[in-house]
């Protein structure tokens, strides 16, 4: 298989180092963001979800109108939209976006952010949800006659939508470390989505994965994130490493972050942390510097180094079969543009080289 390349869009020009500026809702930026994504080659890019910001399905709406050729990613959680009126939404857009949409299904690690949208089930219970939401969602967006669904959460009588996405399967990534986020993954997901762990942990997770995928007769895929700086030099590259981290403690400071007090709840969190707590450079040239900071809160861990270094590592991930990679800078819009011009392209060529190698 080719290697995939997924970047991340916001609605304004905001990161760890660069204090957000402008109108919450750019739409200029947004457009400029996309157009870079697909100009740089990127293959998607997600659209986050979070309780207090704008509305995905507007913004990957007018970023796809922007763009001709990149796919999206849209971020979605479970609970605060009925599962038929989600498929509706979803193959709705994927008919607007010319068969462009996959969605990101998460269903919350965290009951603080959760209840901010009117969300009180705890952890084990959002993961019973959203089984059933997957289950209801997918009869909908492939059922060519009305069905009936009783489930825990949701109960559904001659349920049916007219319009179909455009793709003949829609495809779907889940997210979520948890033992009972690997039950629904192996039961729903067409790609498993991990943070950037190092080599020993994401090997473990994709052997587990895979096996709970099995058991159901199924096979999946995986996307890993990462954060790579990148500079023509080894130690340029650190040097801009460690500047990024000494901003970022500064902007966290003057926000009154707690950094990590009290401890994160997700199992993706945990295993972030406790890689930090390992050491701040891992395997050939991962750094923990910022996933300590955030504690392990998102995809926060980096590959440093130069283009052709950090490609390595990247090669090293998709030899455990890991053949997806979610990108994003923390100079968003300008990082997209230097992965651009070395790193994806040159990381495709090592992935081809090494395909015509195999097959010899």
């Amino acid at each position: 298989m080719s290697i995939q390349f997924l970047g991340m869009i916001g609605h304004r020009l905001a990161s760890e180092i660069i204090p957000a500026s402008g109108p919450l809702f750019n739409k200029q930026y947004i457009a400029d963001f996309a157009c870079a994504h697909e100009q740089a080659g990127f293959d998607r890019v997600l659209v986050g979800y979070w309780s207090d910001q704008p509305d995905g399905f507007l913004v990957t709406a007018h970023a796809a109108a922007q763009t001709s050729t990149l796919k999206f990613l849209l971020a979605h959680r479970p609970g605060f939209v009925s599962p038929t009126l989600a498929a509706r939404k979803l193959a709705t857009l994927d008919q607007l976006t010319d068969g462009r949409l996959a969605v990101h299904i998460i269903s919350g690690g965290n009951d603080a952010e959760q209840r901010r949208d009117g969300d009180f089930l705890d952890k084990i219970q959002r993961y019973e949800r959203t089984d059933d939401f997957l289950s209801v969602l997918r009869q909908s967006l492939s059922s060519e006659q009305p069905y009936d669904y009783h489930g825990q959460y949701y109960q559904v009588e001659q349920a049916f939508s007219a319009v179909k996405p455009r793709q003949s399967r829609l495809p779907i990534y889940f997210g979520g470390s948890s033992p009972e986020a690997i039950n629904v993954a192996a039961r729903h997901a067409d790609v498993f989505a991990l943070w950037g762990e190092p080599l020993a942990g994401a090997a473990e997770t994709v052997r587990t994965v895979r096996a709970a995928a099995a058991r159901h007769g199924r096979q999946i895929g995986f996307n890993i994130s990462f954060r790579p700086i990148i500079a023509a030099t080894e130690k340029e590259a650190w040097e801009k490493a460690e500047y990024i981290r000494e901003t970022a403690r500064q902007k966290l400071l003057e926000s009154g972050h707690d950094f990590g007090l009290p401890k994160p709840q997700s199992v993706g969190a945990q295993r972030l942390m406790a890689a930090a707590n390992e050491g701040e450079r891992l395997d050939k040239n991962l750094w923990t510097g910022i996933a300590k900071l955030v504690a392990g809160g998102y995809n926060s861990t980096a590959l440093v180094g130069t283009a052709d270094q950090v490609s390595d590592a990247l090669l090293d991930y998709y030899d455990l079969g890991i053949e997806s990679i979610l990108i994003r800078g923390f100079d968003p819009l300008n990082d997209v543009v230097e992965y651009g011009k070395e790193l994806l392209p040159l990381t495709r060529e090592k992935v081809a080289a090494r395909r015509v190698a195999r097959s010899a």
